[in-house]
């Protein structure tokens, strides 16, 4: 019997030796499936409908799709890349300008909401050829003619699903309306929601459609399911994290309510929570998921909307305090733990009530269900569950051109900190945080505070 398989080495693309070169040199081995599969069919020239979630490869398959026929002798935008939110458009930026490294001075802009007007402006006049950004950015610039599109040979949707979620139907629309007949379409999305199939509909070419199995492997997450009462919800939360104890959770909540209540109810019983929801101003938003991701907040409380698009490297366990009412957004809520190779856990609630949405994740999962009773939760002991890591907020940002290595320097310089006590450390526009082992924060808070960062003296807080 012979059996067909999709040749998963780069090699077997028409594709610059450059290219291949710098994949290999990126330690891009083989590609994924949602690579192997979209890749010839992007390369060809044709419309793609992508369903594939965060992590899959999928930014990496439309980045060498759209940089292969690039002219880097025309400065004008030839692709467009448009993201539900700034992270996600900085993430995509920085995956493309790696994949662009083989081909000589392209330039990769981003534009997005939430940052000055002026300097994208200026930046834009020296001319860009890949540009990725937020619908609403972008439809300012098109107004305001500081951006032209006759030149686009190719468009991306990323997370299509979630910029309809959040809204941005109309903006897709009035800057799809700006591009050239003959682009080539590529959109990517981890569900295929009615939006989707009406986007197609009206902007896509006869799109090719392929789908990346996105269940994932028993062995690498491992899902319980709590029968509950509906009043036992938020305990329930807090006998799971006293039982399992995890360094870094989301909580999956429905409504911008349930996660403020959630997080009171946790900051009452001492574990440090946050949430994140869609009405957060980006300021805000930037301090919580910095602050989750260097390992100082044990709990993000999340909506779906908010939660799209977050790259969380090492999260031990994710709860739905409530089960998605669709199963496909179950599957992908879950997927967020147990990557790179470590075990994930994902623990739901379930009230007699969802019982119909339990029984939808059985059919697509095709396995029953691994349900456990909420008694056989034993608190462990040992101190209240307090994450590993303190925040530093500091008063300046890149604009102020300050650099992670400055911030190093004044804690561990002249006989300051062991370099192992610092943790990561994100620099914003007009803030920066640093993250430090709990047991050293007051003698690093003083240390910033009394001496001086880049030869100033700066305001800095815990938060």
């Amino acid at each position: 019997m012979q059996v067909t398989t999709v040749n998963s080495a780069f090699s077997s693309l028409p594709l610059s030796a450059a290219m291949l070169a710098n994949l290999d040199a990126l330690g891009y081995a083989e590609m994924t499936p949602i690579q192997a599969q979209s890749l010839p069919v992007i390369l060809k020239g044709l419309d793609l409908i992508a369903q594939a979630k965060t992590g899959s490869g999928k930014t990496a398959a439309f980045g060498i799709g759209l940089l292969s026929p690039l002219n880097p002798r025309f400065f004008g935008c030839q692709a467009l890349v448009l993201c539900p939110t700034r992270e996600l458009a900085d993430q995509v930026a920085k995956e493309l300008r790696r994949l662009a490294r083989a081909a000589d001075n392209v330039k990769i802009l981003t534009l997005c909401g939430g940052v000055p007007f002026g300097p994208q402006i200026g930046s834009l006049e020296h001319g860009a050829h890949v540009i990725v950004g937020t619908p609403g950015r972008i439809q300012e610039h098109l107004k305001k003619g500081t951006l032209k599109l006759d030149g686009l040979n190719t468009l991306v949707l990323d997370e299509a699903d979630r910029m309809l979620d959040m809204g941005f139907y109309d903006s897709i629309a009035e800057i799809i309306n700006q591009t050239p007949a003959k682009r080539q379409t590529l959109l990517f999305s981890a569900t295929y929601p009615a939006g989707i199939k009406q986007l197609s509909a009206t902007f896509m070419r006869d799109p090719q459609q392929v789908k990346v199995e996105a269940l994932h492997d028993d062995a690498q997450i491992e899902q319980r399911f709590y029968e509950i009462a509906p009043e036992q919800r938020m305990d329930a939360v807090l006998k799971l994290l006293a039982s399992y104890r995890p360094e870094s959770c989301v909580a999956f909540c429905f409504t911008k309510q349930q996660c403020q209540e959630l997080v009171d109810h946790l900051g009452a019983h001492g574990i440090s929570a946050a949430a994140l929801n869609g009405d957060l101003e980006q300021r805000d938003r930037d301090q919580v998921l910095a602050m989750f991701a260097n390992r100082s907040l044990s709990v993000l409380v999340a909506t779906d909307v908010a939660a799209r698009g977050l790259d969380i490297d090492a999260l031990d366990m994710v709860i739905n305090v409530e089960l998605a009412r669709d199963a496909e957004i179950h599957i992908h809520r879950v997927g967020r733990t147990g990557r790179a190779g470590a075990k994930g856990l994902a623990m739901s609630l379930v009230a007699p009530a969802e019982g119909h949405r339990a029984q939808a994740i059985e059919t697509l999962q095709k396995s029953p269900l691994n349900w456990h009773p909420l008694s056989s939760l034993k608190a462990k002991s040992g101190e209240p569950l307090q994450p590993p890591m303190v925040t530093l907020c500091i008063g300046a940002g890149r604009k102020e051109k300050l650099r992670p290595g400055d911030i190093l320097g004044a804690l561990t310089g002249e006989a300051g900190l062991p370099g192992a006590k610092i943790g990561k450390i994100a620099l914003f526009d007009y803030q920066a945080f640093v993250a430090v082992e709990r047991d050293v924060a007051k003698q690093a808070l003083k240390r910033l505070n009394d001496g001086k960062i880049k030869g100033r003296s700066l305001k800095v807080r815990l938060l």
